[in-house]
């Protein structure tokens, strides 16, 4: 009887163990995403199993093992295509076949990666800033010698410049490519804008090709990488690069040329 007595006392003393969460060996990740302006939707990878999120607040629905995990977190702008960890500013329609020539104003990639520790029984919160991944490039040329009314279209491609992004790694890459930006001429103005992921290979060139009302046809070539030397460093801030042109006269029948080149980060340039 009194054995019995106290097996029934020992296992009324015994309790269920408690837990926070409906995921007691399993761990939840919350994340508070930053958006740049204009961004609705992204996609959310983590440990390379993507989903589509949207809005300021996004709660991941797999439930993660205990432990580290990587985490990305990238837009989906035009223009560009995204696929394992890489994003790759798209061709031209144009030149598809040859494949080198890039589209030279897509929309704006923004991305974020980290790392984060899960813990079972829990839900870890984290808070992504994402950062913008491509720097914008407007070029200004001013007619100072020779009349601007001559000159009846310009052609420009830039060669060296990045046509891959590694978002794991936050870095441009892959082989050197090319983008022609659609220079116009407002008066003595001719401009342009350019949006890269980044400059790549040793060199980058600009190939001027101007027509003039007569028909005649003159290039330039423009090395610019001592000038776009630093152009990875900072996406956030616009560059302009501006340079005076000089086209043939009556007096000066030979080829035209451009002097004067400045280079300077403009913050309040608006990119069309």
């Amino acid at each position: 009887m009194y054995g019995a007595i106290s097996a029934l006392l020992l296992a009324s003393c015994v309790k269920d163990e408690v837990y926070n969460t409906p995921h007691p060996d399993k761990g939840a990740v919350s994340i508070h995403v930053n958006l740049p302006q204009g961004t609705e939707d992204y996609t959310v990878e983590i440990d390379g199993q993507s989903v589509q999120g949207s809005g300021a607040i996004f709660v991941y629905p797999a439930l993660l093992s205990p432990g580290e995990h990587n985490l990305l977190m990238y837009n989906h702008p035009d223009g560009l295509t995204i696929a394992d960890g890489i994003a790759h500013v798209n061709a031209k329609p144009a030149t598809k076949s040859n494949g080198n020539t890039l589209l030279p104003m897509p929309g704006c990639l923004y991305s974020a990666s980290t790392a984060c520790t899960v813990t079972a029984d829990d839900t870890v919160r984290i808070e992504l800033d994402p950062l913008r991944r491509m720097r914008d490039l407007h070029f200004e040329l001013t007619v100072t010698e020779g009349d601007p009314e001559r000159i009846a279209s310009v052609e420009g491609v830039l060669s060296g410049i990045a046509g891959t992004y590694t978002l794991a790694t936050e870095s441009p890459g892959g082989e050197p490519m090319t983008t022609a930006p659609a220079f116009t001429r407002d008066g003595n103005r001719v401009t342009a804008d350019a949006r890269l992921l980044g400059t790549a290979g040793e060199a980058q060139i600009l190939m001027l090709t101007l027509r003039f009302t007569d028909g005649e046809v003159q290039t330039i070539e423009n090395d610019l990488t001592e000038m776009l030397r630093t152009f990875n460093t900072d996406m956030q801030t616009p560059l302009k690069i501006s340079g005076s042109l000089l086209t043939p006269t009556a007096a000066n029948p030979g080829t035209a040329t451009i002097t004067d080149w400045q280079v300077q980060k403009v913050v309040d340039i608006t990119i069309k």
